[in-house]
């Protein structure tokens, strides 16, 4: 496949200067010019060069004059000044503007391209640090990602197709199922990743502060306000805000935020000019927008503009193949924090673990394994979940159910095992069937565990896990 040739912009009144470098520098470039300043800022967006040559003194606009305006075109190309004039000042004000090199004419033309290799070769080797950034940035992000089921995998492909649009999302879930990371995810797979990320929860702030917090204000805009202070999407131009919780809004503001969706626009507290951002937003609730919509608490002209990508993060306990993944990575984490032994958790404690509904989700799993490695006494699981089942079993189930399909299996295997224990009985026979099933699938499948995992629904790490809880022996 022919390579295609590196294309250069010569911004220079003096046809002479084009004809001259085209001809005596390396056929790997493609020469490209203009005769003063208006055509080469125009050339810029409509050639795309990756480099520019630009004389300083050309009559109209000058190469300084030219270099302040393409600073402000996104992600321009760089710029080597020229110039039959060497003052001392056209150089301090060149490096000063952006300028990559300063080249005095007359020149000799292999030293214009040796010049040009260097800037290139620089420009090369910042591409690939920022590259090597977002890569690290992501991965960092895929390790708070914990979970292979099949419910996860399609999380993460969602979230891989969309991060590097500019279409704002609508992460949906219980509390604790990992909301934020998702939206941390989003930012750092887009393009937006080298800016900032910002999150904003609202229902931590009072509605009376909210709007303020979120747009800013002017300086005497109420009592108290003594300066000038942007607000958060000020903070957050040109990369992301997370409105975390955006169910609890007061109906009050949902309309200016409606308006930042689709202006991009807004006015501070106290405030009459519009200030424009550009942000991409991400949203996160735990509620039924829906029902909110109906009870007249939420918009639906808001909500049909947030849900342009809808992401459903599933409760804990429906995907509890992903419950050792977890345990391992939290175990991990605070074994580390902590400077503790990681503790090895015996099959009882393990099997208490899968089969908990989990009603504070991740979050309340994190929590126990961090309280395990901080005391080092699994004993404690046992009290633990019996006591967070004790809550679970009083309190309102959120909009999205608090899994009571769960709690008889939960309380199973929280108790003591006294042999007229219910609770044992129960836990002991669910853990009995489930052994007998793998054992019936890996026999049916001679063992191919991968084969046997599709056809239990369960992830290839799950059964593994599994064959090794129940001390299960391949047939020879």
């Amino acid at each position: 496949m022919k390579k295609d040739k590196i294309k250069i912009l010569i911004i220079d009144d003096d046809p002479k200067v084009s004809w001259i470098l085209s001809e005596g520098i390396s056929s790997d470039f493609e020469f490209v010019s203009a005769r003063d300043g208006i055509e080469g800022i125009q050339m810029v967006s409509t050639e795309k060069p990756e480099l520019v040559l630009l004389d300083i003194k050309m009559p109209g606009m000058s190469g300084l004059e030219v270099l302040e305006k393409l600073n402000k075109i996104p992600n321009r190309p760089d710029v080597i000044m020229l110039s039959g004039h060497g003052e001392t000042q056209n150089i301090v004000d060149s490096v000063h503007l952006g300028a990559a090199e300063f080249i005095n004419k007359p020149f000799d033309v292999k030293e214009v391209e040796i010049h040009i290799q260097a800037v290139l070769e620089k420009r090369k080797l910042r591409q690939e640090v920022r590259e090597l950034k977002t890569e690290l940035k992501s991965r960092s992000q895929y390790e708070q990602f914990i979970g292979d089921s099949p419910k996860m995998m399609q999380v993460k492909g969602i979230v891989e197709q969309v991060a590097n649009s500019e279409l704002t999302v609508l992460i949906r879930g219980e509390s604790g199922t990992g909301k934020e990371i998702v939206a941390r995810m989003l930012h750092s797979l887009s393009s937006r990743s080298d800016e900032p990320f910002t999150k904003v929860n609202c229902a931590a702030i009072p509605h009376d502060l909210l709007e303020a917090e979120l747009f800013g204000y002017e300086k005497g805009a109420f009592t108290g306000a003594h300066k000038t202070k942007p607000g958060r999407f000020e903070v957050a131009n040109k990369g992301s805000i997370f409105l975390d919780e955006i169910g609890d809004m007061p109906l009050e503001l949902q309309s200016k935020l409606l308006q930042v969706l689709e202006q991009q626009e807004f006015v501070r507290v106290g405030g009459i000019h519009n200030i424009h951002v550009d942000v991409r937003i991400i949203c996160a609730t735990n509620k039924n927008l829906e029902d909110a919509i109906r009870r007249q608490l939420f918009r639906d002209d808001l909500f049909y503009r947030l849900n342009e990508i809808s992401i459903f993060l599933p409760p804990l306990r429906q995907r509890q193949e992903d419950i050792p993944l977890l345990v391992n990575h939290f175990l991990k984490r605070y074994c580390g924090l902590y400077q503790k032994e990681s503790p090895i958790l015996s099959p009882e404690t393990t099997s208490r673990l899968l089969q908990h509904s989990w009603p504070g989700n991740v979050r309340q799993l994190e929590n126990l394994i961090k309280q395990v490695v901080v005391r080092g006494d699994e004993s404690i699981v046992t009290d633990l979940i019996s006591s967070s089942f004790a809550t679970a079993s009083t309190d309102n189930p959120n909009d999205y159910g608090a899994g009571n399909e769960h709690f008889a299996v939960n309380m199973a295997v929280s108790g003591n095992n006294s042999g007229y224990s219910l609770k044992h009985r129960v836990g002991q026979a669910i853990a009995n069937e489930e052994k007998k099933l793998i054992s019936e699938v890996l026999t049916k499948t001679n063992w191919n565990r991968r084969k046997a995992a599709d056809l239990l629904e369960i992830s290839y790490r799950s059964l593994l896990y599994k064959i090794k809880e129940y001390d299960l022996n391949t047939v020879k």
